[in-house]
């Protein structure tokens, strides 16, 4: 039920700067992750970077130290900045989102995953 909005991804220049953002829709959830996992071509899919609800966060070694995550709550929104674009960076980047859910009775269903659909980033001169 929940749709993920993702926004940011295209073509970018090696050295440059990619930002992501991604956008969990609703009044009835309760966000506990979100983040980004990416998917190079041939490859499987990795984990980019992830923040939990009390702000703890969780990078891959690849974008340690050039990479940052942060979490607008007003907004349900997870953006993601990465410095210093290598062409090992291109990939499909998904969002990813773990909510809590309330129906119309007030029932909790807990720990829902959501997956976006992807959006292509291409580094390239």
């Amino acid at each position: 039920q929940v749709q993920l909005v993702e926004s940011g991804g295209g073509l970018v220049q090696p050295g440059g700067t990619l930002r992501l953002s991604c956008a969990a829709p609703g009044s009835r959830l309760v966000i506990h992750v979100m983040g980004w996992y990416r998917q190079p071509p041939g490859k499987q899919r990795e984990l980019v970077a992830t923040i939990q609800s009390h702000g703890s966060t969780n990078y891959a070694d690849s974008v340690k130290g050039r990479s940052t995550i942060s979490w607008n709550d007003a907004k349900n929104t997870v953006y993601l900045e990465i410095n210093s674009l290598e062409p090992e960076d291109a990939a499909v980047y998904i969002c990813y989102a773990d909510v809590t859910e309330f129906d119309d009775s007030g029932d909790k269903f807990y720990g829902r995953h959501y997956w976006g659909k992807g959006t292509p980033v291409t580094v390239s001169s």
